[in-house]
């Protein structure tokens, strides 16, 4: 039987794949396999790859031949290994070809499939079990809303291997919130490619800001974030939706990529400075207080030094509150791999340096302007420093495992629990962090 098989995960990528390996376990749990940290001591590791990008594509196939164990003979494997995820999506056969020493694949769109793989890997007629929907609770967790895309941006290969959008059904991410409250989770994370257009492709359509209402009504004690928004799927419905619910974070997550108009229009993206620039003065005229994050790429091909500078002038004035630079990757299969006018990868990435150093220098003067401010926070854990132990939490204005903390000392016996709200006075920061007072 399972319960003396033991299964660990190493989950590579974004906070989507996190879900995907939640759920597995969660599947294998049920099924009566026992889950364990340590791949050292699994019977079968499983590594939950991503495949967006060259560079974690190199970094999946670095864990995998470390979690196979492999030295002077990688024919002859130390490790069973299954690997999931984008990868296998991704590259299918040539990828089973080239990694003949792993013991098994399953791409994402088969997942629900684990234990029957699992299974079969290790010669054991095991069943599937009714259980729980996600295995690891914390004071937050990521729900998915929806998988695949439908923009086809010239640069991603995200609609190839995830598929075509598709909403989940709101039953279905409804009972995902019920348990994960029930689990003593206190904020959920609502994700997906592109969170804005979650419900038009149901049966019966809907809209993100009729998700969002309905969930902050029925679970009043959690709160909710909104990530991977694409500018067009911003409305005033949803804006005044987030700006008049206390348990929504006034906090949205824009990955604009770029202001320029022919850059975007490259990319199959929309938009441009003025555009862009009058969406966020929009959005902080509706809601003031907003908290705005932002992806940008730099070296996209054909983009020129006076593009690049438009960009640097645009977030300049723009302030976002945080932002994550990249600088482009030439993905295989891609469109914009087929550009004849790639930059250069040392220009590429001295631009996206001095990118990233602006937007630092914007958010953190932004993070230092909530100093003196009294907010609310999640205790999310606990440091020990030179001056002593203090509680890490995180206020509706940082989105976990992104952005900073709130370092809390704990003074005089101070005792704060995991998942403990806690009002605090904001009183310094440094760089993405802040610090707070108990109050």
């Amino acid at each position: 039987m399972p319960s003396d098989t033991s299964i660990a995960f190493i989950t590579l990528g974004c906070a989507k794949n996190e879900v995907d390996s939640d759920k597995m376990r969660a599947l294998l749990r049920a099924a009566g396999y026992a889950i364990v940290d340590d791949p050292e001591q699994a019977d079968l590791t499983v590594v939950n790859t991503c495949g967006f990008l060259a560079s974690a594509v190199e970094e999946g196939l670095d864990t995998i031949f470390a979690a196979l164990g492999v030295t002077d003979a990688p024919d002859i494997p130390v490790n069973k290994v299954l690997v999931t995820g984008c990868m296998p999506a991704r590259y299918g056969a040539d990828l089973e070809e080239e990694l003949s020493e792993v013991a098994g694949f399953l791409p994402c769109a088969e997942e629900d499939r684990i234990v029957e793989k699992v299974g079969q890997i290790l010669s054991q007629r095991v069943q599937p079990q009714a259980g729980p929907l996600r295995d690891e609770l914390g004071p937050h967790a990521y729900v998915k809303i929806s998988d695949g895309c439908d923009r086809f941006c010239s640069y991603c290969m995200i609609p190839y291997i995830r598929g075509r959008y598709h909403s989940y059904p709101y039953e279905t991410i409804r009972d995902e919130v019920a348990e994960l409250a029930a689990g003593g989770v206190r904020e959920v994370v609502l994700i997906g490619q592109d969170t804005g257009i979650w419900g038009r492709d149901l049966t019966q359509p809907s809209c993100t800001r009729d998700l969002l209402a309905g969930l902050a009504a029925e679970f009043p004690l959690l709160w909710f974030r909104l990530m991977y928004i694409q500018p067009e799927g911003i409305t005033d419905d949803l804006l005044h939706t987030m700006g008049t619910t206390p348990n929504i974070c006034s906090y949205i997550d824009i990955p604009l990529q770029h202001v320029d108009s022919t850059i975007l229009a490259r990319m199959n993206r929309s938009g441009s400075p003025e555009q862009i620039g009058a969406l966020i003065a929009h959005i902080r005229q509706l809601v003031p207080g907003m908290m705005i994050r932002t992806t940008l790429m730099t070296g996209f091909p054909g983009e020129t030094d006076e593009q690049f500078q438009e960009l640097m002038d645009f977030v300049a004035e723009a302030g976002f509150d945080y932002a994550g630079v990249f600088a482009y990757s030439t993905e295989e299969g891609s469109k914009a791999a087929e550009f004849e006018d790639q930059v250069d990868d040392d220009i590429r990435l001295e631009r996206a340096q001095k990118l990233l150093d602006l937007c630092d220098s914007c958010g953190f003067a932004r993070n230092a302007a909530h100093v003196g401010q009294r907010v609310v926070c999640v205790v999310e854990g606990y440091e020990e420093t030179d001056a002593g132990i203090e509680a890490l939490a995180r206020w509706q204005g940082q989105a976990p495992d992104v952005d900073g903390m709130v370092h809390i000392p704990l003074e005089g016996g101070a005792q704060l629990e995991l998942g403990e709200r806690v009002e605090v006075e904001l009183v310094d920061s440094f760089c993405y962090e802040l610090v707070g007072e108990l109050v």
